[in-house]
């Protein structure tokens, strides 16, 4: 499970409202109450704290171009640093990388070769 505290009916919230008239947003309310632990060390695998090395992209591009599954991708990374935990990014990084930049390069190419094909069938 790729977030633990998902499913746990936290009440922690921050209420915001905009003013449409002058663009400005206006904090309501905030409630600090937590129903599961908060551990500042889970800092790490906030989003803005993740990422993907170079090698990583570059074994993804790899595996995607095999036909290998993002989630048979991420297992290798998993398998070979001895635990997830031990990663600096979850599955759904990988298959974002896929999504985002595998996939578009490939629709890229493709429409280059479509349109070099249109240019010789002149």
């Amino acid at each position: 499970m790729t977030n633990p505290t998902a499913g746990l009916n936290c009440p922690a919230r921050i209420y915001i409202h905009t003013l449409k008239d002058v663009g400005a947003w206006i904090i309501s309310k905030v409630v600090l109450d937590h129903s599961h632990p908060c551990c500042p060390s889970k800092a790490e695998m906030l989003k803005q704290h993740r990422e993907l090395s170079m090698s990583i992209c570059r074994t993804i591009e790899n595996n995607e171009e095999a036909g290998i599954r993002s989630s048979k991708t991420y297992q290798s990374f998993v398998a070979a640093v001895g635990g997830h935990r031990e990663l600096n990014f979850i599955e759904k990084d990988v298959r974002n990388y896929i999504t985002r930049e595998v996939r578009n390069i490939s629709e890229q190419e493709d429409a280059k070769e479509f349109g070099k094909y249109l240019l010789r069938m002149k």
